[in-house]
């Protein structure tokens, strides 16, 4: 979508959300220029404990603040003896873009006892292209290698990959015939895992990115926490509450 100027550190930390426009990644980011105002107001349904309940978090942290409650709790696709952090991103959003470095060294050292995946927002067309692209290079085996480049190639080299026939240009330069890209890319397979992310989507209530999701309880942004690494600290906090045995 938008080249940052800044920083990773000394972003003015913002969301890509529902309303935005498709990504132009002819344009540099304004900072702050997407930002979204998704803080619920304090004590609204979203943002409410039971009175007995204990908080999850430490008092750094505060429901209906940093986070919020989905109610009731969502399924996840981990197994029940893991607890399952989702980020929901979009390839074109420069915030998530901004994310992956900090993610990446989360991944690092994040406990055994949490499963990670991603999970593309699908709001409008070029969504959509962007999300059966992770699909694709996830279906032929090819996302470890091209999930960083995807995100490169958009942000760094201002190629908005939003048609059919970039896509494919692209995955070649990864050893994808353009056979294997149209295969997969049509296939039966990709298209459950798109179906699958648009229910997730709906039940998570995602109308911005990156979001996180937790155990498909709580959902959190750098917007409501304030910088990346704190996002990330609340996540940890988050998970630990919801470990199983605890």
């Amino acid at each position: 979508m938008h080249r940052l100027l800044l920083p990773l550190g000394l972003l003015l930390l913002a969301a890509c959300g529902a309303g935005d426009r498709p990504a132009d990644p002819g344009r540099d980011l304004e900072p702050g220029g997407d930002q979204a105002a998704l803080a619920p107001e304090p004590g609204t349904e979203a943002g409410r404990l039971d009175e007995a309940e204990e908080p999850p978090t430490s008092e750094r942290f505060r429901l209906g603040v940093h986070y919020e409650r989905l109610t009731p709790t969502q399924p996840t696709s981990s197994s029940p003896d893991l607890v399952e952090v989702a980020e929901v991103f979009w390839y074109g959003c420069p915030h998530c873009y901004a994310l992956e470095p900090y993610l990446e060294r989360w991944l690092e050292r994040k406990p055994d006892y949490v499963s990670f995946v991603r999970i593309p927002a699908l709001w409008n067309p070029v969504l959509r292209t962007h999300a059966r692209a992770f699909y694709t290079a996830q279906a032929l085996g090819k996302l470890d290698e091209m999930h960083a480049a995807l995100f490169a190639e958009i942000h760094e080299n201002r190629n908005p990959l939003d048609t059919r026939e970039a896509l494919a240009e692209f995955f070649a330069r990864f050893g994808v015939s353009a056979a294997e890209f149209e295969e997969a890319f049509d296939s039966y397979d990709v298209h459950a895992r798109i179906q699958n992310a648009e229910e997730l989507n709906r039940r998570y209530r995602i109308s911005s990115v990156p979001t996180i999701v937790v155990n498909g309880k709580y959902t959190t942004n750098a917007t409501l926490t304030g910088t990346y690494e704190s996002l990330l600290e609340l996540t940890d906090e988050l998970a630990a509450s919801e470990r199983p045995g605890d």
